[in-house]
Parts: structure tokens; sequence; C-alpha cells
């Protein structure tokens, strides 16, 4: 059974708004008024703004993909959930993370999260497609995503790493957000093209 996607988007927007809102609230106010004061939450700024850029990612990849597709199921309802409850842990570790300066359980716990929300964003990818159809804008468009395959290979590496230097995992994770920052050009050509032909 297909029906609407309007209700997911709205639903899934404000669930990522709600996310962005508690990350912000874990930076506590320091009680001095002096820059040395400043100083204790640098660890916490810099992992708030890398989860930042990571949910305003998802945000961003998860709007595109969703612009192309005419319908969902309950699978993807179910896909999108799973895909929300790995985001909805971010703000945790990302506290965690930087409350404790990066050290190695945290560090790695970090990069866990992040490797199930790229899996999961992948598996929601798969399921959307499996419902439009091989032959849908959006098999046509994304088909194989190697940046969300080679993301999760990154985070593996990263976790694996912060047993050893969790600074270079941090890096490994920087990397990652740098890969996705710009949103995938692909939907946004298909649709210029397909918009170019139909007024030609």
């Amino acid at each position: 059974m297909a029906f609407g996607k309007s209700r997911i988007e709205a639903f899934s927007d404000g669930v990522i708004a709600i996310i962005i809102t508690i990350m912000v609230l874990e930076m506590k106010v320091p009680h001095g008024e002096s820059f040395a004061s400043l100083k204790p939450l640098i660890p916490v700024f810099l992992s708030y703004i890398i989860s930042f850029i990571y949910v305003g990612i998802y945000w961003n990849n998860h709007h595109h993909m969703f612009h192309i597709v005419k319908s969902i199921n309950g699978a993807v309802l179910w896909a999108n959930l799973h895909l929300l409850f790995w985001l909805s842990l971010i703000p945790f570790v990302t506290g965690w993370m930087g409350e404790n300066h990066f050290t190695q359980l945290p560090v790695a716990c970090y990069g866990f999260v992040l490797a199930m929300t790229g899996t999961a964003y992948t598996i929601l990818e798969k399921v959307l497609i499996k419902h439009s159809g091989k032959n849908s804008l959006i098999a046509n468009v994304l088909g194989r995503d190697w940046k969300a395959k080679s993301s999760v290979v990154i985070y593996a590496a990263a976790i694996g790493i912060s047993w050893l230097s969790p600074v270079i995992s941090f890096v490994l994770y920087g990397v990652v957000a740098a890969l996705w920052f710009i949103p995938d050009k692909r939907i946004e050509n298909k649709l210029t093209r397909e918009t170019t032909e139909i007024k030609e």
C-alpha cells in the first residue's frame, strides 16, 4: 500500500530540529566572564560543531532524497524511524565525547553511532528504491552509492584507531563530513535535466 510522503517529511524535520536543540543545550554557560572561563568548553564546542554538521548533512540529503519519490509505504516508515533512532543518539555521544575531552571510549562510541546512522540511511535508500521500482527516478539517480559505503568503512577504521589515537579518529570523522558536506548533486542534476527537456 502506497501513501503520501508529507507527514514523514514533517515528522523527520521536527525530530531533527529537536536533536539540534538538545545538542546546543548540552553547552552549559560558564560562570566566569573571562576568555579563560570558555577554555573548558572548547572540546564540547568542537564536538557540537561536527555533530551539527552531521545532522545538517543528514537533513539536507534526506530532503533531497524524498523530493524525488512520489509515495512511501510502511517499510519506508520503519526504515525512516530506524534512521531517526540513530540520529537521536548523536546528542548523547556528542556530549559524552566533549565532556571527556575526546578520550578513547567516547570517541569510539561516537564513531559507532555515526556508522549505524550511515547504515540506517543506506537501508532507507534501498527501501525507497525497492518501493519506487528499479526504473524509478531514485533508482536511476542513486544506484550504487559509493559515498555511503566508503563512509561506513572509514567509521569502522576510526573506531579501531580511537584506541590508539582518538584525535586521528576525530579527524577521520571530519573527513567523512567533508565528503557529504555538499548535497548529492546527482539528484539536482537529474531534476535540472528533466526540467530542461520539458521546456524544450
